[in-house]
C-alpha cells in the first residue's frame, strides 16, 4: 500500500522575516547577481554571465589556495615567506599594498590578513611566489581551482586583479567562488569580517588599515567578501550578510562609484532579505519522520536525509509550499541502516520543486516466525495492525 503523508510547512519549519515582496526593484549596475546561501536559490540576477574584469574580487580564489593548502597540511598560518624585489615592487607602484619590504620574512597568516583586510597586492604576490615560486605558476593553481568549482566563465592570469586583458571572470563563478569559501573555510572566512589590521612593518611604525569593504561598517550583519575597482570596470563588490540564522551573498560589478557600490548592495541584500523567506526542510543526517514497518522488531523506523534541505519562497506564495513523503508502507521488515525507503516531494501551487531520497537511520530486525504468524492472523482478522 502507498502511503502519502503531507505536511504543513508553517506548522513546525522555521521561518525568517515577514513583509511583503515588491515587483518594482533594479540595482544600478551592469551586472548583479543575489542568492540565498542555505537554499542556493538566485533570487535576483542581471546579465550575471557578462564577462568582467575581476579586480580584487580575484583575491578571493588567491586566499582559497591557502586554505586548502592549510587543510591539507601543506602550508602552515606560521609559515614564512620571504619577500622578493618583484613583491616589494607593488607596495611602492601606488596600488593598495601591506607595505612589506624586501627581504621581510612575513607569516603566512599575516599575508592573507593584508590580503583581505589591507587588499595588499604586494601581500598577494609575497603568497603567490611562496606557494608557487612564481606568481605564473600561481595563477595556473588559481585557474585550475576555478575549473574544479565549475567556474566555466573564468581565467586568472595573475593574484590580485590588476590589470590584465586575460584576467576574466563572471559575477555567477565569483559567486560560486563565494560559496565555496564560506561553505569550507568558515573558520578562516572570519578574517574577512575584521574591520582592520596592523602590520608590524620592518624599518618604520607600525601601519594599520582598515578593511575596503563599506558594509561592515553599517551594522547591518555584513562580514565579507571583497571589493574591486579598475578604471575600465569601475566598482565592484562580493558581499554577504548574515541575520537571524541566514545568509544571502551578492556580487555585482559596474558601480559607478563608491557610494553607488554601497548603497545598491546594501539595497539588493535587504531586499532579499525582506522579500523572501528561508525554510528549513531536513537537516543532514538529522531524523525527520518516523515510518510504519510491517512484521518488524520496531513497528517503525526513523528516516532522515543525506543532505541539508532549504527551500526559499517570495513571501507572498509561502503558503503554497508542501512537503510530502510517499513509501510504499508500512515497509516490511528486515530494514538495513541507511536503505533507501521513502521520497521527500517538495511542491509550490502543485509544481514540483524537488524530490529527495529518504534513508533509514536504523537498523529494523524481523520478528521471529510465531510472532510473524500471529501478526498476520490479526491483520486478517481485525485488518490494519
Amino acid at each position: 500500500m502507498k502511503k502519502i503523508f503531507i505536511t504543513t510547512i508553517l506548522l513546525f519549519f522555521t521561518v525568517f522575516y515577514t513583509k511583503t515582496y515588491s515587483s518594482e526593484f533594479d540595482i544600478k549596475a551592469k551586472t548583479v547577481i543575489l542568492q540565498d546561501f542555505l537554499s542556493g536559490k538566485i533570487l535576483y540576477q542581471k546579465e550575471p554571465d557578462l564577462k568582467i574584469f575581476p579586480a580584487s574580487m580575484t583575491k578571493i580564489m588567491t586566499t582559497i589556495i591557502a586554505f586548502d593548502l592549510i587543510k591539507q597540511g601543506q602550508l602552515k598560518l606560521d609559515e614564512k615567506f620571504f619577500v622578493s624585489e618583484n613583491a616589494w615592487r607593488l607596495s611602492q607602484a601606488g596600488y593598495s599594498s601591506m607595505f612589506i619590504m624586501v627581504g621581510d620574512q612575513i607569516s603566512v597568516e599575516n599575508l592573507l590578513r593584508g590580503i583581505i583586510v589591507s587588499s595588499g597586492n604586494d601581500a598577494c604576490i609575497a603568497l603567490a611566489e611562496g606557494i608557487a615560486g612564481t606568481e605564473e605558476e600561481f595563477a595556473i593553481m588559481m585557474t585550475e581551482k576555478a575549473k574544479e568549482l565549475g567556474m566555466t566563465n573564468t581565467n586568472f592570469a595573475n593574484s590580485s586583479g590588476i590589470n590584465h586583458p586575460d584576467n576574466l571572470s563572471t559575477v555567477m563563478d565569483i559567486l560560486i567562488m563565494s560559496n565555496y569559501l564560506i561553505k569550507n573555510y568558515p573558520i578562516y572566512y572570519e578574517y574577512f569580517k575584521e574591520k582592520e589590521f596592523t602590520w608590524d612593518r620592518t624599518g618604520g611604525d607600525p601601519i594599520t588599515q582598515g578593511n575596503r569593504n563599506p558594509l561592515l561598517y553599517k551594522n547591518i550583519g555584513a562580514d565579507g567578501i571583497k571589493t574591486g575597482f579598475l578604471a575600465y570596470e569601475k566598482y565592484s563588490l562580493a558581499s554577504s550578510i548574515e541575520r537571524n540564522g541566514r545568509r544571502l551573498i551578492a556580487v555585482g560589478s559596474g558601480f559607478v562609484s563608491r557610494n553607488s557600490r554601497s548603497k545598491e548592495s546594501q539595497k539588493l541584500l535587504t531586499w532579499g532579505l525582506t522579500n523572501f523567506d528561508t525554510i528549513e526542510i531536513a537537516r543532514k543526517e538529522k531524523n525527520i519522520f518516523s515510518l510504519d514497518v510491517w512484521l518488524g522488531q520496531n513497528d517503525q523506523v526513523d528516516v532522515h536525509s543525506k543532505s541539508d534541505i532549504y527551500k526559499t519562497i517570495k513571501k507572498a506564495k509561502l503558503k503554497n509550499l508542501e512537503v510530502k513523503v510517499i513509501y510504499d508502507g508500512p515497509i516490511e521488515a528486515p530494514i538495513k541502516k541507511n536503505e533507501i525507503v521513502a521520497k521527500l516531494i517538495i511542491n509550490h501551487k502543485g509544481d514540483l520543486l524537488s524530490e529527495h531520497d529518504l534513508y533509514a537511520s536504523h537498523n529494523v530486525n524481523k520478528k521471529n516466525i510465531l510472532s510473524r504468524i500471529i501478526t498476520s492472523i490479526n491483520y486478517l482478522i481485525w485488518g490494519d495492525v
